[in-house]
């Protein structure tokens, strides 16, 4: 077993990254990521969740699974998509700080946030028609369970969207293999082919990718439940 496979499946993995999150929380809007990944992942997937409205054209319940201090589920919030959001992050200090910053939200489309594990999601099957998932996978130690536990909480012609970096290309693997890996640690960026197989193996339909960004770059996998 390769060294990397080790450390995807490292069982204080999850502990070690819930330290630096709640660690990070009250920081967190500051860095620089903002600006490069996490900004241009929320246009990709504010897009994605148009798209559904238009082709579905009724209220959505979305679920944004690593939803760290809330920002994209604000974003969803304050739309005009009919859209209700929950953000489940495993940092409990994300998720206050999440919330702090939804109070001035109304209340009829104020985010609510749950702390929780991606592996074992605490809702009923079928709960959701949509989920996203931004920038926090390669922090899950076990990444095929999380999507199939993500497709159990999906009702049938609900859309997953994840969304990780694109360590596929030169620039990708410096950024994420090398710069990355060394500041957060125990962290593992799959291909493409790895994400594509991850949903296939799970039984989600129509897989696409989309892929954005050039000095950060990512890559959206979008699919739908049957």
């Amino acid at each position: 077993m390769t060294d990397r496979a080790t450390r995807q499946r490292d069982p204080d993995m999850k502990r070690r990254a819930r330290h630096q999150f709640d660690a990070w929380a009250q920081r967190y809007d500051r860095s620089l990521l903002n600006h490069f990944l996490f900004e241009p992942s929320y246009l990709v997937l504010m897009e994605e969740i148009a798209r559904w409205h238009a082709e579905h054209g009724r209220t959505s319940r979305v679920l944004d699974v690593g939803s760290g201090t809330g920002t994209f589920a604000g974003l969803v919030a304050e739309s005009a998509h009919p859209a209700r959001i929950i953000g489940l992050d495993y940092a409990a200090n994300m998720c206050v700080r999440a919330s702090a910053k939804s109070r001035d939200s109304a209340e009829s489309r104020r985010p609510a946030f749950v702390n929780g594990d991606s592996e074992h999601l605490p809702f009923a099957d079928g709960s959701f028609d949509l989920i996203t998932c931004a920038n926090s996978f390669h922090h899950y130690p076990h990444q095929q369970e999380v999507v199939v536990e993500m497709k159990r909480v999906l009702a049938p012609g609900g859309r997953l969207i994840i969304i990780d970096g694109f360590r596929d290309c030169v620039i990708g693997w410096f950024v994420f293999d090398v710069v990355i890996d060394h500041i957060e640690k125990n962290v593992h960026h799959v291909p493409w082919t790895a994400m594509h197989a991850y949903f296939e193996a799970a039984g989600f339909r129509d897989i696409r990718r989309r892929k954005f960004n050039f000095w950060f770059p990512a890559f959206a996998t979008i699919a739908d439940r049957e």
